[in-house]
């Protein structure tokens, strides 16, 4: 058992009333690109140099899965990476499972690749990455002709028999998922024919856009997104912005925090990325987007937010895709709102890290708001919100949301369970810390 698991239940963050948010700052690179970034450049031909990767547990468990496959990676020192790719063909057999940590993208993502592979391999996770479901994976990879064995419960581990025949399918997702897209697209480049997955709505196109990057012809038509498995990937340098799921903190907790005036630098805008953008301009939150511009391939900005009056809305279920990891902020932001919010469409909250759906909902209950879940969302009715003691039960984005919580609220808030806020955020308390939330760290 890893130390986080050990120590998970005994380290909480405990916030003081009072704090405001006015600070200029960057947050670590964008989590979902830095995972593609270290597998397309180990996949690639020649050398792949990265900029501003996360030096998370998430993404540095998918850089030590390609070190035990025998990929070549120097660093990470202060986000520099630079792997000597094998090629699509270079793989090698691991001594032992892979650990891959709290991390479902690093399972999902994998579990395609390695479906490709002509040796058997195996797939662990801690207690909360063993606990997920992988069927939304495995069995359209089974349909390509994958051989992968999961529990009863169709959860980790996932034991994927190597030296299948993989056929090139058109998949249509029932639920819109980057992972799965990702995960169907990684399979492709090792089938023969054709692999298209047809999104039910828009999903983050990281892994599109880093094909392209990396030289690997994409085609898209619409909803449909297609690769064959004849093409090359080539070494290239990637620059990783800051990631707007870390920025999504920052720009509620200046939202419901009187006085807070704050500037994020450097944001990935993706526009399959910027749900919570819209959301909270729905919202009434005083939002600028400045200083536009591309890198490698990704749209970045400046993005500043002030202390804003947030009105209750019914979120547009097309905005769910486009926002989804970034729900447990908009829950606070909808907590400290006038009037109702209502989410629906959003049964994808329930399988995450936790079930978020039900977290935040007892969580911002015990803070004294009327939050009510349902099946696939939650209606929270805006109110004052109080001191507390809420439980993250291990979810990195839960466990941040409820501390930028405390900056509207009456007495003081603790949140436990905070271990795995490293996974996504290294040095969030410092950063929060410094631009002005009254936050430390027990345990």
């Amino acid at each position: 058992m890893q130390s986080a698991e050990l120590s998970q239940d005994s380290i909480a963050f405990v916030v003081e009333p009072g704090g405001s948010l006015a600070a200029q700052l960057r947050v670590p690179g964008d989590k979902s690109i830095s995972h593609r970034a270290i597998i397309f450049g180990a996949l690639a031909e020649g050398i792949t140099e990265i900029t501003g990767f996360l030096e998370g547990e998430d993404t540095l468990a998918t850089l030590q899965a390609f070190r035990a496959l025998g990929v070549n990676i120097e660093g990470p020192e202060e986000g520099r990476v630079k792997i000597h790719g094998v090629g699509l063909q270079g793989l090698q057999a691991p001594e032992k499972p892979l650990y891959l940590g709290n991390s479902g993208t690093s399972m999902r993502l994998l579990a395609g690749l390695f479906a490709g592979q002509p040796f058997d391999i195996t797939l662990v996770g801690d207690r909360s990455l063993s606990c997920r479901p992988m069927g939304r994976v495995c069995d359209p990879l089974a349909q390509m002709g994958a051989l992968i064995e999961a529990t009863a419960q169709g959860t980790p581990p996932l034991h994927i028999h190597g030296g299948q025949s993989l056929q090139g399918i058109e998949y249509a997702m029932p639920v819109a998922s980057a992972q799965v897209k990702s995960s169907l697209l990684l399979a492709g480049l090792y089938a023969t024919g054709s692999t298209c997955v047809i999104e039910p709505a828009p999903t983050r196109d990281h892994t599109e856009r880093m094909l392209m990057g990396f030289g690997y012809p994409v085609e898209r038509e619409g909803a449909k997104v297609c690769v064959k498995g004849t093409g090359v990937l080539r070494g290239t340098a990637v620059e990783v912005p800051a990631d707007i799921s870390s920025a999504a903190f920052f720009m509620v907790g200046a939202a419901i925090s009187q006085g807070s005036d704050i500037l994020l630098e450097h944001v990935g805008i993706n526009p399959t990325r910027t749900g919570v953008i819209e959301i909270l301009g729905r919202m009434g939150a005083q939002i600028e987007i400045e200083e536009t511009g591309v890198v490698g391939g990704e749209p970045v900005a400046a993005i500043r937010v002030r202390a804003s009056r947030l009105q209750g809305i019914n979120i547009p279920e097309e905005l769910v895709p486009l926002a989804i990891d970034e729900f447990p902020a908009l829950f606070v932001a909808a907590a400290c709102a006038e009037g109702e919010t209502v989410l629906t469409g959003a049964e994808e909250l329930r399988v995450k890290e936790s079930d978020r759906i039900q977290v935040m909902a007892d969580g911002l209950q015990r803070l004294g708001i009327s939050a009510q879940p349902t099946p696939d969302g939650i209606i929270i009715q805006g109110g004052a919100l109080q001191g507390g003691e809420v439980h993250s039960h291990g979810d990195h984005r839960c466990a941040m949301a409820f501390a930028m919580a405390g900056l509207a609220a009456k007495d003081t808030v603790t949140v436990h369970d905070c271990a795995n806020v490293a996974t996504s955020f290294p040095g969030f308390l410092e950063l929060a810390s410094g631009a002005g939330l009254k936050i430390h760290c027990t345990g």
